[in-house]
Parts: C-alpha cells; structure tokens; sequence
C-alpha cells in the first residue's frame, strides 16, 4: 500500500516537474522575442521565470528524484537494465533543468544572448527525454 502511494506521489512530482521543463523554455522563447526598450514586460517574465522556477520546478524535481530513488529502492528494480538507463535519461533530464535554472538568471541579469529560436529548438529536449523515460518506466524492455 505504501509502495503505491509513493509510486502516485512520484508521478504527481513528475507531472509538475515537466509541466514547468516545457513552460519556462516557452516564456524564454517570448522574452528573448521582445524589442529593445521592453522593461516592463521584460521584468514581467522575469518574475515570472523565477517564481516558475523556485516554486515549481526545482521542488518538483526534488520529489521526483525522491520519491523515484525510494521506489528504486523498495522494488529492488534498481538492479534492472532499464532502471539504469531510465537514471541516465533522468540525469540528463535534470542536466535539462540545469541548463533552464541558468537562463533563468542570465535573463534576470540582463545577459541573454540567445534568440528566442534558440529557446523553440531547447523546448523539445525535455520532450524527447520525458518520451524515453515514459517508454522505460512503462514497458521495463528486458533487454
């Protein structure tokens, strides 16, 4: 019983996590697009990158690796190929977040030099690894 309100805990973190992985790239791709001389709506995606990014995204990673490492743990599936490759996607899932939180503060500090095609081609990398995740968490390939 405890195993599966875990697992639900996990994919509610999960949810919120990549709700927020394809939201901040998408406000990016709008902020970079602004003109010169833009302050107010500039300072408006500020606040707005940076509460998405403190109260959402980072605590939903957080729960997510959480609660992922305290399945790993209970199923004993960490022994398992497709747990190990899943980790690895979820590290570069978190790499992801990483590379977003930067922006985030090079955007408040006035020191984006990215254009906002730049920020449509980085929004299709969570995507394409939250794909790989799903597929490995879903079908366990028992290679």
């Amino acid at each position: 019983m405890l195993y599966d309100w875990i697992k639900a805990l996990h994919i509610i973190a999960l949810i919120a996590w990549m709700a927020a992985m394809l939201y901040l790239p998408r406000l990016f791709v709008y902020h970079a697009a602004l003109p010169p001389g833009s302050e107010a709506q500039s300072a408006t995606f500020k606040v707005m990158e940076r509460r998405l990014l403190k109260a959402i995204m980072t605590p939903a990673m957080i729960a997510t690796w959480v609660f992922g490492l305290t399945l790993a743990w209970m199923s004993g599936y960490y022994a398992s190929l497709w747990l190990q490759l899943k980790f690895v996607l979820v590290l570069a899932m978190s790499g992801a977040h990483g590379f977003l939180a930067r922006a985030v503060k090079d955007f408040a500090a006035d020191r984006n030099t990215r254009g906002d095609r730049f920020y449509r081609v980085i929004n299709e990398v969570p995507t394409l690894l939250m794909i790989g995740i799903v597929i490995l968490a879903v079908v366990k390939p028992g290679f």
